[in-house]
C-alpha cells in the first residue's frame, strides 16, 4: 500500500466519527459510553482482528516454524474464537487493541521505507507506536478505555473539544496523504 493511500483512508476514516461528535455531540457520548461493553461490535470486532492476525502469519515466512504453521493458525483462530466465548467483558475494548496494534504493523510498514524522504512520513510513524502503546495498555486494562471515554464524554464541551481537535489531526493527515506523500 501507498503511504499517500494510507494517509487518506486514516484521515478519512478518523474524520467521519469526529464529523458526527461536533454535530450531535450528546448522541456520541452515548454511544462512545455503550462502547466497551457493546457485546455485538465486540464480537464482530474480535472475529475481523482474529482474521487479519491469522492472514498476517499466514503470509509472514516463517522458515524455522514452517513445519507447525498449520497449527498456528488453527491455534490463534482458536484463541480468538474462544475470546469471544469465553472472555466477554470488555471485549469490544480488547478488539479495538488488537487491532490498533495491527494497524500500527501496517502504518510503520508502510512508512518505513519512506522515513528519509520527509520528515512529516514520522508523523505517522509516531501515530503508529501510540497505537502500540494504547493497543497493549489497554489490551491489560480494559477498563481504562471505559473510564478514559467517561471522562471525555462528561458533557457536550468536552465531546466538541475533542471532536474538534481529532478532526484538525486528521484533516492534517489527509492533507499529507493528498500533498507531501502524494508521490510515496
Amino acid at each position: 500500500m501507498k503511504l499517500s493511500l494510507l494517509s487518506i483512508l486514516l484521515g478519512a476514516g478518523m474524520s467521519l466519527p469526529q464529523i458526527y461528535g461536533l454535530a450531535q455531540p450528546g448522541k456520541f457520548a452515548a454511544a462512545a459510553r455503550k462502547l466497551p461493553r457493546n457485546l455485538p461490535l465486540g464480537i464482530a470486532l474480535m472475529l475481523l482482528a482474529t482474521g487479519w492476525f491469522v492472514w498476517n502469519v499466514n503470509v509472514e515466512p516463517i522458515a524455522d516454524f514452517s513445519a507447525f504453521k498449520p497449527y498456528m493458525l488453527a491455534g490463534f483462530a482458536a484463541v480468538g474464537v474462544g475470546s469471544c466465548i469465553f472472555v466477554q467483558d470488555f471485549l469490544a475494548v480488547r478488539a479495538i487493541a488488537v487491532l490498533a496494534l495491527l494497524l500500527g504493523k501496517v502504518m510503520v510498514d508502510t512508512g518505513r521505507p519512506h522515513l528519509g524522504e520527509s520528515p512529516f512520513v514520522l508523523v505517522i510513524q509516531v501515530w503508529a507506536y501510540v497505537f502500540v502503546a494504547a493497543g497493549i495498555w489497554f489490551t491489560i486494562t480494559p477498563w481504562r478505555l471505559r473510564d478514559l471515554l467517561e471522562l471525555a464524554t462528561a458533557n457536550a464541551t468536552r465531546v466538541r473539544i475533542g471532536s474538534a481537535i481529532r478532526l484538525a489531526f486528521a484533516v492534517f493527515i489527509l492533507t499529507l496523504g493528498l500533498t507531501v506523500f502524494r508521490p510515496m
